[in-house]
């Protein structure tokens, strides 16, 4: 890492065509993985990431102007629903190359709906930048974040952007990022001010400043002054000390407070050393508008960050689940990767986004691709043998031919018909599967049906396109309301799955859910079933009488026979409670099916010729349903058992909403890390939309997960309105 200024920070731009945004540089895939660095960029919307990005590029000659997020022109956000809502909803790859480094650039959502984008972005990665803004700071879905990162010790940098904006307070944001992340996150570089504006950064290690010119890359580099230097001297002690801190020589720490002087040479060392071991985390300034700070940026992503062969693989299994060695990021080892994002093309059909673990990917290469682990999800274990007709390089959406892809790189594959995101990509002769990543559930539905029913088709064949891409989605059709349901993250989520099913052609409209609820007998009832037809010939005659009971909940369902004297043949009693059975799961009063009843079969009367199977199961539904319209009817609703993961200062506001909802709180616990568990027992009703309340209630930390637990009767003035339902 250059402690002298970034000098050729920049590489030189193709500027031929001033009217081509993008520019032309080589597309020639990196040869070794030791040339490669994958880093995925963390942060809440709103908070620059996209333009970090698109300066990035710019600074590094691969777009010959930045793009921008109102006109819809980013590298990063080229889909209609992306462009329409103005943040990124998807996860994007645009890789650059600086100083003879590929850097593989992960774009992720900062929006919660997309959190399954953002898990993707992190699996494809080796490095985590998190980008917090100098305006709004560090927000709890930003501090979970890092904590799962800490977790599995992936290397962090910080970035504090928009430094631009009039708001912005670097000092007061540093300070959270400290108090949120902890007091190995320290300053590599403070922001240096021109007549109020930011100009440049001041280099803490290096003494010198690097002066940013709006529209030029490349920064002009000056010797600090006397004043600058003075006005840092606290910060660049303590980063100092919090360098030497993380050196393996243990002396170094006692030479410094005696009075010696450290060589630069050995502090940036030390710090690249513990960079890459995830245990010191870097603050840089930028601001993507004036471009100050990509210079340094890119010289940290290069030089500090680790490339993919200093870091561990995913757990791997044979195709039957028996777990393997693990593998390296090997050129030469076996062919292992994964699919971590896949969209429809229109002309291309299926575009995967594939990061290689082991071996090199070759156009023209027969491969296995096997997916496995998301049958709960809607996507079926499947396995095919397909042939990489094209590979690409992707930078965005838009798509670069390359011949291979070493171990550690990524890349795009096109027309491989069965690839689901989370699939496994390996050799044909020697298929393996990759453990999956970590999936976030889906806990708001949302109920579709085609505009008309020669749209059926359509919806059905681009709803599988859809969720072949989008592991977070779950499509069900529930087998008791019929009804087509979308299980989503929250809103924003369902309305770009609906947008791009509608981008497809499909017309379609969205429809109320209907909670499945249940019908029982609130007290003793009797009915009388008299199914006698004769209209020439062969007649139907079946009468019967039944008492009907209710049980307890969860007693399901009891039939009794107590004919006397055989006026009911035995087969033909078979048939009063095969028709009985038929009538509670199509409803007697609601249309939902009937529980917790025991059914006493007491009297009836049969015909030598015209009884039958058919009349006595009509009999018996007819029978029911009298009991049912002379007696009292209960409906049910389901249930759940809900547990809610919520930092302390919102629990007591989480509490009293789910008392709102006619929840019971059933009790609490602490988790640590200022969290607590809140265990409920709340009506599923309750919950259709609970995952953007909550979200709101805890500033879009908070996390739930719910189980169906039981049903119990409804309130009578919901029970009036559902039944209208």
């Amino acid at each position: 890492m250059s402690v002298k200024g970034p000098g050729s920070a920049t590489k030189g731009s193709n500027r031929t065509n001033p009217d081509l945004r993008r520019a032309d540089p080589s597309s020639a895939p990196a040869d070794r993985p030791e040339n490669i660095r994958n880093v995925v960029l963390i942060g809440r919307s709103g908070a620059g990431k996209t333009m970090l990005l698109e300066s990035l590029l710019y600074a590094a000659g691969v777009v010959n102007r930045m793009g921008s997020i109102v006109d819809g022109t980013t590298v990063s956000d080229s889909e209609a629903t992306a462009i329409h809502q103005q943040r990124s909803i998807g996860l994007s790859a645009a890789p650059l190359v600086f100083d003879d480094i590929k850097v593989n650039l992960l774009d992720t959502p900062g929006y919660a709906d997309f959190m399954g984008e953002l898990r993707a972005g992190l699996r494809a990665a080796d490095a985590a930048l998190f980008v917090v803004s100098a305006v709004d700071g560090v927000d709890a879905g930003t501090t979970a974040l890092w904590g799962e990162c800490e977790r599995v010790g992936m290397p962090r940098a910080v970035v504090i952007s928009r430094l631009d904006h009039p708001r912005a307070n670097y000092d007061a944001v540093l300070a959270e990022c400290r108090s949120a992340f902890g007091d190995s996150v320290l300053p590599l570089h403070l922001p240096v001010r021109n007549a109020d504006a930011v100009s440049g950064v001041l280099g803490l290690l290096s003494g010198s400043v690097s002066e940013y010119t709006p529209g030029e890359p490349r920064p002009a580099v000056r010797a600090a002054t006397a004043a600058e230097l003075a006005g840092a001297e606290g910060v660049r002690g303590e980063l100092i000390e919090g360098i030497i801190s993380e050196s393996e020589d243990e002396t170094l720490m006692d030479r410094y407070l005696g009075g010696e002087d450290v060589p630069i040479d050995t502090l940036v060392e030390d710090l690249e050393t513990a960079i890459v071991r995830g245990t010191f985390f870097p603050v840089l300034a930028s601001s993507s508008v004036t471009g100050v700070g990509t210079a340094e940026l890119l010289e940290v992503l290069t030089r500090a960050f680790p490339p993919p062969t200093e870091r561990s693989l995913p757990t791997v299994t044979d195709l039957g689940g028996t777990p393997l060695e693990p593998l390296a990021c090997d050129p030469d080892g076996p062919l292992l990767g994964e699919v971590v994002r896949t969209t429809v093309d229109p002309f291309l059909g299926r575009v995967c986004l594939v990061r290689v673990f082991s071996g090199t990917l070759r156009e023209d290469s027969a491969v296995h691709v096997g997916g496995h682990g998301l049958a709960e999800r809607g996507h079926p274990d499947h396995d095919s043998d397909e042939r990489i007709t094209h590979l690409y390089s992707p930078l965005g959406s838009s798509l670069r031919p390359v011949q291979f892809a070493v171990a550690g790189d990524i890349c795009a594959l096109a027309k491989v018909a069965s690839a689901e995101t989370g699939d496994t990509v390996s050799a044909r002769e020697a298929p393996l599967l990759v453990e999956t990543w970590d999936m976030p559930e889906p806990l708001m539905p949302v109920a579709i049906e085609a505009a008309s029913h020669g749209d059926e088709d359509a919806l059905s064949k681009s709803l599988a396109k859809v969720a072949a891409g989008d592991p977070t989605l779950r499509v069900e059709r529930n087998s008791e309301t019929h009804q087509l349901v979308l299980w989503c993250m929250g809103e924003a989520h369902s309305e770009a799955v609906l947008d791009r099913l509608r981008e497809q052609g499909v017309k379609l409209q969205t429809v109320d859910v209907i909670t499945p609820l249940r019908e029982t007998f609130a007290a003793q009832s009797a009915g009388h079933g008299r199914y006698v037809k004769q209209s020439g010939g062969h007649g139907q005659y079946a009468i019967c009488d039944i008492e009907v009971e209710p049980l307890e909940r969860g007693g399901g369902f009891e039939f009794v026979d107590r004919i006397v004297g055989g006026v009911i043949p035995g087969t033909y009693v078979v048939s009063v409670e095969k028709g009985v059975r038929a009538q509670m799961s199509k409803g007697v009063r609601a249309g939902f099916p009937v529980v917790d009843i025991r059914v006493i079969l007491v009297g009836g009367k049969t015909h030598s010729v015209d009884s039958s199977d058919a009349a006595f199961q009509a009999a018996g539904a007819l029978a029911l349903r009298e009991a049912a319209a002379a007696g009292s009817i209960q409906l049910l609703e389901p249930i759940s058992a809900v547990t809610v993961l919520v930092a302390d200062e919102h629990v007591g506001g989480v509490m009293s909403d789910l008392s709102s909802r006619r929840g019971r709180v059933t009790g609490t616990t602490s988790v640590g890390g200022e969290r607590t568990e809140i265990s409920a027992e709340v009506p599923e009703q309750e919950l259709l939309r609970y995952a953007i309340v909550l979200r709101g209630l805890t500033a879009g930390s908070g996390r739930f997960r719910r189980e169906y637990l039981r049903h119990e009767p409804l309130p009578p003035g919901i029970a009036v309105a559902s039944a209208k339902a």
